[in-house]
């Protein structure tokens, strides 16, 4: 069995790390907001690039946490795309505000800037890109637009950690980056955990308060926050697995390599990585105009697959707002994820590569 996530592969690899960094915590007698999550915030920022980072309980609430501290609220408007983890659009329905959906491009999946000026209204206050399957958003064109109304611009980069736009890493371009650290993602907690990085000290401060209560101190509450902390196991876990990111980022580029040359099929289309890019394959995602049929053979030969994502946003029962977004929706019908993490082996590619192009 090829398993999508081989969480025992990456235990083998650091566990010992891993639980050496446990027991610091455990011995320290300190489990919230202490020293780990402190220097944790201090690496993480310094690696995405941006002054400060502020860790968070998921990457779900750092994105809530966003749209709220910059005060968007109740008949507010963010443009954002469809194709994307629920939590995306959840974050700005639970602050209130409306979710606009721009389309995307076909061949990175990621919101087309050329969709989004048409979106926006006197009521638009953010446009929320996402940096999906850990390929960049086209960036500048999206802060011209933001420079031109006005706007701010945060970004999700919960499936980007360490992905680049000309030269400048996903989650610290835009006012606010946001970041999940679910175990799956390229820097994964052994639990829930997220971050959001910004150049700006006074934003920093109140995504600070924001994420305790509101708290300026202890029992002193300057505005109505959330319990939203990292706590100290994770992010102790955290800082042992940053240091080995970015080589994780190159074996899952080149596990992606062996993908493009190997899957020969004229009748797939692989994932493309732009000039402006780097591509960190959080996930190695396909289409094909049978992908129902195509992961029914994989599935039959031991090969776990997954589809990220097969509803779009616009047309879920819980979001819905109907319209057409015709790139959307042709490509919800042909995705499909393929295994890729860096303990894949070249052999384990190289079986399901094979299986794709018999069946294809």
């Amino acid at each position: 069995m090829i398993l999508f996530n081989d969480f025992l592969r990456e235990h083998k690899s650091i566990g010992e790390e891993i639980l050496q960094a446990i027991s610091r915590v455990m011995q320290s007698g300190w489990f919230v907001l202490g020293k780990e999550c402190e220097e944790f915030e201090r690496e993480f920022s310094k690696y995405v690039g941006s002054k400060y980072a502020v860790g968070v309980n998921s990457g779900s609430d750092a994105l809530y946490l966003a749209i709220k501290a910059l005060g968007i609220s109740q008949g507010d408007e963010v443009i954002t795309v469809p194709h994307t983890m629920i939590s995306t659009v959840d974050a700005i329905t639970r602050n209130g505000a409306k979710p606009v959906f721009a389309d995307i491009e076909p061949e990175t999946c990621t919101m087309n800037p050329q969709e989004v000026e048409a979106k926006i209204t006197s009521k638009t206050k953010a446009i929320l890109p996402v940096h999906l399957y850990g390929h960049p958003v086209d960036m500048a064109p999206l802060m011209e637009i933001a420079q031109q109304h006005d706007l701010c611009i945060i970004e999700d980069a919960c499936q980007a950690h360490g992905a680049e736009y000309k030269g400048k890493k996903a989650g610290g371009i835009g006012t606010i980056g946001c970041f999940s650290f679910y175990p799956t993602k390229n820097l994964g907690a052994y639990g829930d955990g997220g971050a959001l990085v910004t150049n700006d000290e006074v934003m920093a401060d109140k995504l600070r308060k924001m994420r305790n209560y509101g708290q300026a101190k202890r029992y002193y509450h300057d505005f109505v926050g959330i319990n939203s902390r990292l706590d100290e196991i994770q992010a102790a876990v955290l800082r042992v697995k940053l240091r080995y990111l970015d080589g994780w980022n190159e074996r899952r580029r080149k596990v992606a390599k062996l993908y493009y040359e190997l899957v020969s099929s004229t009748s797939v289309i692989k994932p493309v990585e732009k000039e402006y890019a780097k591509h960190v394959f959080h996930l190695y995602v396909i289409r094909h105009s049978q992908r129902d049929r195509l992961q029914q053979c994989l599935s039959n030969q031991g090969i776990q697959t997954l589809i990220h994502y097969p509803v779009p946003v616009h047309v879920q029962k819980a979001y819905g707002c109907g319209g057409s977004l015709p790139v959307t929706e042709k490509i919800c019908n042909e995705i499909l994820s393929l295994p890729i993490n860096p303990w894949i082996s070249d052999s384990e590619v190289e079986k399901i590569a094979q299986c794709i192009c018999e069946n294809c």
